[in-house]
């Protein structure tokens, strides 16, 4: 069995949370910990109030102490080849550069279980491709150094073996990777240049979010350049190049949703579904138009500078072109 383990052991009910859910005061306490596995531990008797295991729905009265005992016991989860084409930019020995496709997962999520959530995902294509990869990530994301999320496309680095994966890991985390994106944001950022630097967690209110509201947050550093302005008839939009030092959770998107411009497509952080224009239909994407452009590393073994780009996909560059061609008349002084 796979034992996930919880991050705090005991405390006591403050007073002014009388009255509310015992699952969802742990949720509260544990900004690092998901509901669903608040649940689990609750479920597996690994929770105990007053001494005793209690029902997630329990109201609390405060003062109750909680103390969390064990740690949630899964089945464990391996990932599975599966055919699924793949476009290989660069291959050798050690690494491989893929452009991934937006809708495909890089790797079934821990909570997933062997079924259509653990279908389709980038490590799946990559086992059947290349047979054996790097295992310092685990059985269930081999060869995965760094990731992107399921809506954004581009550029991913994978290792094929752990002294690779090990050395690209230093690379990522030394800040020595230079990541470059391409992304489409609603309105008009005020600054042609702007660095966001506010640190970022996990939303507790919305456990699939992140947020920069938070105190405590991880550092986060996005750099990002205004490359085109667009005034159409659907609103005005913003093609941004974006540089990362960092890799967090959604950082790109949180960040630029934090200043009032999301991605567009991006519903989780504000986009709208659709944008419309006074009169007529509207349009929308069905995806994040946020793209992994660019990279550039050291060769873990041949220590040779290595580089690769990737142009926007073409359902990209089709809604570029359907804001371009319905710009907005300039009015007249």
């Amino acid at each position: 069995m796979q034992k996930i383990a919880s991050t705090r052991t005991s405390f006591v009910v403050p007073e002014g949370k009388a009255g509310q859910r015992l699952d969802h005061f742990l949720v509260s306490q544990l900004p690092e910990t998901s509901r669903a596995r608040v649940q689990q531990l609750i479920a597996q008797e690994k929770v105990l109030l007053n001494g005793q295991p209690a029902k997630a729905s329990y109201k609390l009265r405060g003062q109750e102490k909680i103390e969390i005992v064990g740690e949630v016991e899964r089945p464990p989860l391996r990932a599975t080849p599966e055919e699924i084409p793949l476009e290989i930019i660069y291959e050798d020995d050690d690494l491989a550069v893929i452009n991934k496709p937006a809708g495909m997962m890089v790797h079934a999520g821990a909570g997933s279980t062997e079924d259509a959530r653990n279908r389709g995902t980038l490590v799946n294509a990559l086992l059947h491709r290349f047979g054996s990869l790097s295992g310092v990530g685990g059985e269930l994301r081999p060869g995965i150094v760094h990731r992107l999320d399921k809506e954004t496309s581009g550029l991913i680095i994978v290792a094929k073996n752990d002294a690779a994966h090990r050395k690209l890991a230093a690379e990522f985390s030394g800040r020595k990777v230079k990541k470059t994106y391409v992304a489409l944001v609603h309105g008009s950022p005020k600054n042609e240049r702007c660095t966001i630097s506010t640190p970022i967690s996990r939303d507790v209110v919305r456990r699939t979010r992140m947020t920069t509201r938070r105190s405590g947050g991880r550092e986060a550093i996005t750099h990002y350049e205004v490359q085109q302005r667009i005034d159409s008839a659907f609103g005005k939009f913003t093609l941004l190049k974006v540089k990362i030092e960092t890799g967090r959770t959604h950082q790109i998107r949180v960040h630029l949703a934090s200043i009032g411009h999301p991605v567009v497509g991006d519903r989780l952080y504000g986009a709208p579904g659709e944008s419309r224009p006074k009169s007529g239909a509207g349009v929308s994407l069905p995806r994040n138009f946020l793209h992994s452009a660019k990279l550039q590393f050291t060769h873990p073994s041949s220590h040779e500078p290595l580089s690769f780009s990737s142009p926007i996909p073409e359902q990209l560059a089709d809604f570029l072109r359907l804001l371009d061609s319905n710009r907005s008349p300039k009015k007249q002084l």
